[in-house]
């Protein structure tokens, strides 16, 4: 699609983001992290799974840093629940 003319934002738009625990958090087995229904399955090998993923656990604070370069003003993120209720 082509525009002539693009509106732009207003100076007071939020912009922000947003991640989930299963795309991004990582360290599954740390901090008495309790087993979820994804840690009981089974993925192919050589297939990318929620072990590591981008490592938000250990990076948030680098994260942050780079929303906050971006000119990010909202973070919504979500925490495993068997990080809360390990049991």
């Amino acid at each position: 699609m082509y525009h002539e003319f693009i509106k732009p934002f207003p100076e007071d738009f939020l912009w922000g983001v947003s991640t989930s625990a299963y795309q991004v958090e990582g360290a599954w087995n740390e901090d008495g992290n309790g087993p979820s229904v994804i840690d009981m399955g089974s993925h192919p090998e050589g297939t990318s799974d929620f072990k590591v993923t981008s490592d938000h656990y250990h990076r948030y604070k680098e994260d942050i840093k780079l929303f906050a370069e971006m000119g990010l003003k909202a973070y919504r993120f979500s925490i495993a629940w068997t990080r809360i209720y390990p049991r």
